[in-house]
């Protein structure tokens, strides 16, 4: 048993002071007592803490991207496509090796800055001239690597990408590492489970891409094979998107999606940008959880999902750091709420009633519904749960003279100084006074593995 100690700490009731906590073995709550005095051992915390934040989209190859895309195409007419086809000319020199200093750095800002486990959307699975490895699972070995020196919970989600578009059509040139049929995604699946499957540390999923990506009997066979585990699929994020389902199948996206699949919590739906009221209604019934990412739908033209009317439905979402144009919950939750106040002119639209702090409202969203869709017992701090939380410095600034939900207010929307102090990751403490215990020895590797790829 581990013993922690926390001067203030939110649980499921509210704020507690004086918490003394056990961890097991496990990483797993054993016992919490508020109104305790210190342990004789075992490390103590000051600032406001918390349950960590489950980042639930992250494709973490394109951290090497970030910011490369800002320069103005000669049309003036640059989108997610025209994106999309820089970032897979940047797959073109990205070696295994290349991959985990990339995915380490991630994952250890990741944690820094308050998430503590993260669901890996990965469809980076062959070498650089599209041939397969002779171990399929290379790449995932390399995320799981990489989530084991950050210390960060990893739920990986193989992908499934077989076609280019609704038409069918094989994959591009562009898409030759991650293309995948039936028979190799099943066989690099079942290499996961036979090296990961007992391993409590990894959680497995499957992620067919979208329903561009995989055709219909293809989709319906790989989730009959897959009765178990989370779901993961991107889904209406670009207007094209919406209008090319229309044109060969009748239905919009999100549409068909409730038409033909027994939606169900084990779905997490990315992104979801355009949708219509019958759609959101539909969504919130089946209790499917709404992946958002608001740094990247901005960064890449997407779209606004309309977070309002889908919370006042009921509706679950969690939060994504995408395509890592910014590694910080603060920013997607901030942005989040931003957005529903310049499309709705009001102010604390998400706060979900009366005389409530609208940065608890969020933080709770994005721990309950994250775990959820990273299949991990974690978003409350409450005994058999996991023992994952984040304190942040009480000292700081922008959180002088602040304590409890108010504290969690001025996270979200007071500033962007570095904040948090302290993260816990399973009963480990990963994150102290700031730093991270390997981000130096992490970063060195990360910029000479950059230096070698924007060269």
């Amino acid at each position: 048993m581990r013993n922690l100690f926390f001067q203030s700490l939110l649980l499921p009731e509210g704020w507690a002071e004086n918490v003394a906590m056990t961890v097991d073995e496990n990483g797993m709550i054993a016992t919490l007592s508020p109104g305790s005095p210190p342990p004789a051992s075992g490390p103590s915390f000051r600032g406001p803490a918390f349950a960590g934040i489950p980042n639930l989209h992250s494709h973490a190859h394109q951290r090497a991207l970030a910011g490369s895309g800002e320069r103005s195409g000669g049309d003036g007419e640059d989108s997610f496509w025209s994106w999309r086809k820089a970032m897979y000319a940047a797959l073109a020199r990205l070696t295994p090796e290349a991959f985990e200093d990339v995915a380490t750095q991630l994952y250890v800002e990741m944690v820094k800055a308050g998430y503590t486990a993260v669901a890996e959307f990965h469809y980076l699975h062959h070498d650089r001239d599209g041939r397969p490895f002779a171990d399929p699972a290379e790449m995932s070995h390399r995320l799981v690597a990489a989530a084991r020196t950050a210390g960060i919970a990893l739920t990986l989600l193989p992908v499934l990408y077989s076609a280019s578009g609704f038409d069918g059509a094989p994959p591009t040139e562009g898409q030759k590492r991650f293309h995948t049929t039936g028979s190799s995604f099943g066989a690099l699946v079942e290499r996961l489970k036979r090296d990961y499957g007992r391993d409590g540390a990894i959680m497995l999923g499957i992620a067919p891409h979208s329903l561009r990506a995989v055709p219909a009997p293809l989709l319906a066979e790989v989730i009959g094979a897959h009765p178990e585990g989370p779901i993961h699929l991107h889904i209406a994020e670009q207007t094209i998107e919406v209008t090319d389902c229309l044109a060969h199948t009748g239905q919009r996206p999100v549409e068909w999606l409730l038409d033909h699949v027994d939606l169900d919590p084990r779905w997490c739906l990315i992104h979801a940008t355009h949708v219509t009221d019958q759609e959101l209604a539909g969504i919130a019934a089946s209790r499917a959880v709404v992946g958002l990412c608001p740094t990247t739908e901005a960064n890449l033209g997407d779209g606004l999902f309309p977070a309002d009317r889908f919370l006042g439905l009921g509706g679950r979402f969690g939060i994504g750091s995408d395509s890592h144009i910014s590694v910080n919950p603060v920013e997607e939750l901030r942005w989040l709420e931003y957005g529903q106040r310049l499309t709705t002119r009001r102010r604390t639209v998400l706060a979900g009633g009366i005389d409530r702090s609208t940065g608890r409202a969020l933080i709770e969203q994005a721990q309950i519904s994250g775990a959820t869709a990273c299949a991990i017992k974690a978003g409350r701090l409450a005994v058999g749960q996991r023992a994952d939380i984040v304190v942040l410095d009480g000292e700081a600034p922008v959180l002088c003279g602040r304590s409890g939900d108010g504290a969690l207010d001025a996270w979200i929307f007071s500033g962007n100084a570095p904040t948090v102090h302290s993260v816990v990751v399973g009963g480990a403490l990963v994150v102290e006074n700031g730093r991270h215990r390997a981000e130096e020895a992490v970063a060195r590797r990360f910029a000479s593995t950059l230096g070698r790829l924007l060269a």
